[in-house]
């Protein structure tokens, strides 16, 4: 038997070493992009266009987790800020020290109020979330979500300002400061809302 005949050299493998060079390239856009993303501050509230702007507000109605009867309309005389938040939402947990500060500083004057509406969460943990945070304003559930529905919600937290005569005169997307809250009740005073 005759010994094997070399053959030509086969092709070095450079595929591994590509892969490895591949792997390392995302994992440093991911790193930088997490970075970014830890290093800046949290999104606040963004002012958004909505048809319900100077507009009567919905109906918001039904029984708070507390069990009292609440009614929007109830609230006419005074700015009612109508959020809808959720307990499971890490938004809404960023916002609700902010909320406290901003119902605290108006309850002596008692110029503006808080109304929340649960959006799909339990009303055992959003009454829970409100107790545990100072949340101290009526919170009604809406268990198949047309309060939500009415005002055009996608998803908490998202805040309603309703002027004193019960017309619609901001919608605020993401967690809302006391401060931007404070603004739009200033401009919409300077309307003659």
């Amino acid at each position: 038997m005759a010994p094997p005949v070399p053959g030509p050299n086969p092709p070095k493998r450079r595929r591994p070493r590509a892969v490895m060079f591949a792997a390392l390239a995302v994992a440093v856009v991911v790193g930088a992009l997490v970075a970014v993303l830890a290093t800046r501050p949290p999104a606040s509230s963004t002012a958004a266009a909505s048809p319900l702007l100077g507009k009567p507000a919905p109906a918001v109605t039904g029984p708070a987790l507390t069990g009292a009867p609440v009614d929007l309309s109830s609230l006419r005389g005074r700015f009612v800020v109508v959020n809808f938040f959720a307990s499971w939402c890490p938004p809404c947990q960023v916002e609700q020290p902010e909320l406290v500060q901003f119902a605290f500083q108006h309850r002596s004057a008692g110029d503006a109020q808080v109304l929340g509406v649960v959006f799909a969460d339990r009303s055992a943990s959003a009454a829970r979330f409100l107790a545990t945070t100072g949340g101290q304003w009526p919170a009604v559930a809406d268990p198949g979500g047309q309060i939500a529905l009415d005002y055009g919600v996608r998803g908490p937290p998202e805040t309603f300002v309703v002027a004193p005569d019960g017309l619609v005169v901001a919608r605020l997307l993401g967690a809302v400061k006391a401060a931007d809250l404070d603004q739009v009740l200033a401009r919409a005073r300077a309307e003659g809302a």
